[in-house]
Formats: C-alpha cells, sequence, structure tokens
C-alpha cells in the first residue's frame, strides 16, 4: 500500500503495534482477527464516541432542534459524518433516497370483484385507501397470506407479519392480508418482497375490530397500491375460491430526497463484504442524541480509528437516512442491490441505542434460543450473535436477547436472507426487576425516557453504556474484517 506523508506515521505505527501483539504468546492474540480487535478496541474510546455525540447536539441546537429526514439538521449530520471519512480516505457515497413530503387522494378507490363473480365494494365504506399508498391500477388474483379464520376471541393474527407466511405466494397476485400482531407497515414490507402487486389489509374480526377506517401508516414502503377494508370484504374475498379483483388508487405523492452516507474501506475482498449500519437521522421532536447519534457515532469512532488497518474483507460503513419515518434509507438500499451484489454481503451488523440511560445490554436473538416472538434470524446470525455474546462473556457482562421485531434497519437485510446481528440497549419498553438485577438501574421505568422526545440530548446518554457498547462494536467490526469463515 503506497502511504503518503500525512498517514506514513500512524500506518507504520499501528504496523509495529501489530507485529508486538502477534509475538505475544497469549492465546487469545495469537491471529490477525484477534489481534486487530484488541488494537481497535484499544483505540475505540467512548470519549472520541462523544464528541461526534456532541457535535451532533450542536448540529441540531443550530438547526430548529433536530436532525430529523428532510431537515437542515439531518443535511449537517451527513455532511458531518461524510467528511470525516472522507478525510480518513475511505470511499464515500451519498446514496440518494425518497421519502414522503406529501400525499393526496385524488379521487376515491376502487375495489371489484370481478371473477369469478362481479361485485364492487364501497369506497370510504367498506374499505379505504392507506395513507399514503401510492398510485395503482391493477387486476389480479388474490391469494390470503396465513389468515386464522374465524378469528380468535382475542386479536392474535400474525398474517404476514413474517417473511416465511409468503412461502408459496405467486408473484403478481394481490395479497390479502389480515390485521395483527405487528406494525401493517412489517405486512406492507413482506408483501412486496414476496412480488405483491397490490396489497388489501382487512381487519381482523373481534368487536371493535371489524370496519375499516382511514389509517395514516406514516411510512412509504414504494410500489405498490394497498387499502385498508372491513372484516367481512376480507373474509369474502378469502372464502371465494380463484377470486380476482380490480384495486385501483388514484393519490399523488411529494416526493423528497436525502442521502445515506455509505463509506468502505478501499482494500479488502470486495466479494465479502461486511456492513456495519446505524441510522443517522432523528424525529422531528428533538435532537436523537441517543436514538440513535449513539449508534452513529460509536460506528463512526469505529470507522475512524479502523482507517489505517489492511482488512481482509471489505467493510462497508451505513449511516441511514430517514430511519425513524419507516426504515426507508436501508430499504431503498437493499431493494435498489441486484442479487449479485446482495450475495457479496455476507453480514450485517445494526447499532440502534447503544447508550439508553436504564440500558440493558441486549443482543438480537439470532437462533431465538429464547423461544419467543419474532423468528431466528437468516443462517449466520446466530454465529454473529455468539461472536457479540463472546466479547461480554470475556469482561464478565450478562447480556439477553431481544428479538428481530423489525423496528430497525436490519430488517431490509433479514428480509432478503442476509445475516445480521448487532446490540439495543432498549427504548420505550419498561426495565424488569430480573434486568435490574443484571444490568442495575431501575426496574419500571423505561429503558430510554426520552425516547422519541424533546429531552434526548446530551444529557440522556449513559456513558458506562456507551464505552462498553462501543469497544464491542469496534471488536465485532475488527474480528469479522479479517475473518469472517464461522458465517455459513
Amino acid at each position: 500500500m503506497r502511504l503518503n506523508r500525512r498517514t506514513s506515521a500512524s500506518a507504520v505505527a499501528l504496523v509495529a503495534t501489530l507485529g508486538l501483539v502477534l509475538a505475544s504468546p497469549t492465546p487469545a492474540t495469537a491471529s490477525p482477527d484477534d489481534a486487530f480487535a484488541k488494537i481497535l478496541v484499544d483505540r475505540v474510546k467512548g470519549s472520541g464516541v462523544k464528541k461526534h455525540l456532541d457535535a451532533f447536539q450542536a448540529i441540531a441546537d443550530a438547526n430548529g432542534g433536530n436532525r430529523a429526514a428532510g431537515t437542515p439538521g439531518y443535511r449537517a449530520s451527513r455532511d458531518y459524518v461524510a467528511q470525516k471519512l472522507r478525510n480518513a480516505g475511505y470511499r464515500v457515497t451519498l446514496n440518494p433516497i425518497n421519502f414522503i413530503e406529501s400525499w393526496t387522494e385524488n379521487s376515491p378507490p376502487t375495489l371489484d370483484l370481478t371473477a369469478p363473480t362481479g361485485k364492487s365494494y364501497v369506497p370510504n365504506e367498506d374499505f379505504f385507501t392507506f395513507q399514503p399508498s401510492p398510485a395503482g391500477d391493477v387486476t389480479a388474483q388474490v391469494q390470503a397470506v396465513d389468515l386464522t379464520l374465524p378469528p380468535t376471541p382475542t386479536p392474535t393474527s400474525n398474517s404476514g407479519c413474517e417473511a416465511a407466511d409468503f412461502a408459496g405466494f405467486v408473484a403478481g397476485r394481490i395479497a390479502l392480508i389480515q390485521r395483527g400482531t405487528c406494525p401493517f407497515v412489517t405486512k406492507v414490507l413482506n408483501a412486496r418482497n414476496a412480488g405483491a402487486v397490490g396489497l388489501i389489509i382487512f381487519n381482523e374480526g373481534q368487536p371493535g375490530r371489524t370496519d375499516a377506517f382511514p389509517l395514516n401508516i406514516g411510512e412509504w414502503r414504494g410500489g405498490i397500491p394497498m387499502v385498508f377494508a372491513d372484516f367481512a370484504v376480507g373474509q369474502e374475498l378469502a372464502s371465494t375460491p380463484g377470486a380476482t379483483v380490480r384495486l385501483k388508487v388514484d393519490t399523488t405523492l411529494g416526493l423528497g430526497t436525502d442521502h445515506n452516507v455509505i463509506a468502505e474501506t478501499r482494500g479488502g475482498n470486495s466479494n465479502n463484504v461486511v456492513m456495519v449500519g446505524a441510522h443517522l437521522d432523528s424525529v422531528p421532536a428533538g435532537p436523537g442524541i441517543n436514538d440513535n447519534g449513539s449508534g452513529s457515532a460509536a460506528i463512526l469512532e469505529t470507522a475512524l480509528q479502523m482507517s489505517k488497518f489492511p482488512v481482509s474483507n471489505k467493510v462497508r460503513f451505513a449511516f441511514w437516512a430517514a430511519e425513524e419515518i419507516g426504515l426507508l434509507g436501508s430499504d431503498q438500499y437493499v431493494a435498489g442491490l441486484s442479487a449479485a451484489e446482495r450475495d457479496r454481503i455476507r453480514l450485517y451488523l445494526n447499532f440502534d441505542m447503544v447508550s439508553s440511560p436504564n440500558y440493558m445490554l441486549a443482543l438480537y436473538d439470532g437462533d431465538d434460543s429464547d423461544g419467543v416472538g419474532a423468528p431466528a434470524g437468516p443462517p449466520g446470525s446466530p454465529e454473529i450473535e455468539d461472536q457479540l455474546a463472546a466479547f461480554y462473556d470475556s469482561r464478565d457482562l450478562p447480556t439477553i436477547g431481544t428479538d428481530f421485531s423489525g423496528r430497525s434497519d436490519y430488517g431490509p437485510f433479514i428480509a432478503v436472507g442476509i445475516p445480521a446481528g448487532g446490540i439495543f440497549t432498549g427504548a420505550e419498553g419498561i426495565k424488569t426487576p430480573a434486568e435490574q438485577a443484571l444490568f442495575g438501574g431501575t426496574a419500571g421505568v423505561a429503558y430510554d425516557v426520552c425516547y422519541h422526545q424533546v429531552c434526548d440530548t446530551i444529557a440522556n446518554v449513559n456513558m458506562t453504556a456507551l464505552n462498553i457498547n462501543s469497544d464491542a462494536i469496534a471488536d465485532s467490526t475488527a474480528r469479522f474484517a479479517f475473518n469472517t469463515s464461522a458465517i455459513p
């Protein structure tokens, strides 16, 4: 590698340090990934990460109090991160993504049963357009997705909540999905990824959950028209063999543009990419210093301190835009990759909220070892969880599992079969007495009492959690940068 005068001294020092580490007889530092992990963990310090958090706070203070998508605060955060990475020698790309600035319904929607018999449902009574559905006019056969009919006495339907629900779904059909269990947007994403050309979600069927109503899911997944229908409509379509419908939505979307910041190491195997990501935007209510300045700052400092490492695998750092309005940055990024480009991504590490004031140390449950909630991640996810757990074990720190619930940027990756893992210190959930015994803090109180609020400022950061998790992020990034042999 050719070294310029500015960088040669630090690079030579790194090589010298590595030589000393590798020469050590200690078994734990006998391999390059162990050696580089030790060096990077030593270099990534909580104080360095906090400098970036201070910068994000200053950006929010100067730009209306937030760093939300589509605002000057987000653009300033984007430019801060991009410039730091360029100065460190990374190949930096500003990857454009779209989000909705305005949505207008121009005329009532259409939902007609065209075969085997004819019937027209009444718009804005039997069904309503989902806001913000894009426009579309499709006629296709309906295919039911994991329905619970008749409905159970209490809400239990998880129709469309998992990619596995769409096994056998025929691309080009209209998906018929029942309300329940998971966010509407999860159902939308899974249907779109399965090749649906339209989407009918109907109410679940219990008392109080029978009629359709106007609904704004607040998130844009693009691509397919979608409506929310009465339970009776869904039940009728589900019980009609070979039902074919015309679904028409007449809307106008006003789209804005933001950018993901994507930074790659210049060296490393481009056919074996390790991705490390965190969302950069805040909610409009506040500066978003824990959510998710903490994850962004930690991976930024990791990238800066790793910039001179001669890595074996290409490492790609991603700072996602518009996560808070529907995982838009990561979703559109993954959707824009070719099959070959997806195949080159060996794994994805996600760091969203790593310094919650009343923190837990939770790792995404790659193998569903707790047997509750969302299923296991794609093959390779258990091995990622094991690698992260090994770091905490080495410091005698307990961890617990947390589900792949679809609430963060790992969602689009696991939806296409890319193994994922990461760390989460908690959001609006309430700490249990058992978790208090493990991690300290206060039971009966939210992990982050300022979640999505104006008080998510620099004062909302737990430095103990930030120090621990920044080291864990550095450790896992360095190890996978040199060795992914454990990932199937």
